[in-house]
């Protein structure tokens, strides 16, 4: 038989019942059948903020992606970690976010004399080569005749954005064009805080950021013509329809007012 004992204590009762006390709603067992919960032990995250030393690639990033957010632009990115075109990279790949520097030179030992040393020659441009380069980039440059994305009244200017592009009021679905041709490199929401996001390469100096869409109409590796619609105007986080642009020249924002043309 079990032994029922009701003790009073203050203001709740304790029921005894075979050795399991019921005190207050709550049950205790003995000590010998409490289970005891194993300790589980799990990895640290890898280190992805943006501003770390270094950057652990995350699913949807691209190079084109972590250069616009650091700032640092894609090739800086792809020199300082031996990237070379298409860019390509993989999730969990770990990347410098500094200059680690010139690399050493290469040791080569020449087959006739095991013990000697020379080192690797290195190619040299003379300066009719480098004014060749320069002119055909500003040539590259000349080509560029930006257009407005949507046509609108400047909410905030480039100063008051922190000089991080402008805000240009829209209607919601209003049409987004591209301010010139070029290659889409990157088409997603993976970016914190510019929503449905849309980045357009140009040339090796220029890209230009089009940001909370309401949709995106075109994808990465994707070529668009001046002009082309690309997206429609969303909202901004105040809940007001307009389109967040920016213009990149080699990674870092300029004022887009500099580029576009005066209405």
């Amino acid at each position: 038989m079990f032994l029922f004992k009701l003790v009073a204590r203050r203001d709740c009762w304790v029921l005894m019942l075979a050795g399991v006390a019921v005190s207050c709603g709550q049950v205790v067992l003995p000590d010998s059948e409490v289970a005891t919960i194993p300790s589980i032990s799990r990895p640290e995250p890898a280190k992805t903020a943006i501003d770390s030393a270094y950057y652990v690639v995350q699913p949807g990033d691209t190079l084109y992606s972590i250069g616009f957010r650091s700032g640092h632009g894609y090739q800086v990115l792809a020199a300082w970690n031996g990237i070379k075109p298409p860019y390509k990279i993989l999730v969990g790949q770990r990347l410098k976010m500094f200059d680690p520097g010139p690399e050493k030179p290469t040791i080569v030992k020449p087959s006739n004399d095991p013990g000697s040393l020379v080192r690797a020659p290195v190619e040299k441009r003379n300066s009719s080569q480098k004014k060749s380069i320069v002119s055909n980039d500003k040539k590259k440059l000349l080509k560029l005749h930006w257009q407005w994305p949507i046509t609108g009244i400047i909410l905030k200017n480039f100063s008051q954005s922190g000089r991080k592009g402008i805000d240009i009021s829209g209607r919601l679905g209003q049409s987004v064009k591209a301010t010139e041709a070029g290659k889409v490199v990157y088409s997603g929401t993976g970016l914190i805080g510019y929503g449905n996001l849309l980045i357009v390469k140009h040339n090796e100096t220029y890209m230009s950021a089009y940001a909370n869409n309401s949709l995106l109409l075109v994808e990465e590796g994707e070529y668009v013509e001046k002009g082309q619609k690309i997206a429609e105007v969303g909202k901004l986080a105040s809940g007001q329809a307009a389109l967040h642009f920016e213009i990149r020249k080699n990674g870092n924002p300029v004022n887009p007012l500099e580029y576009l043309p005066k209405n």
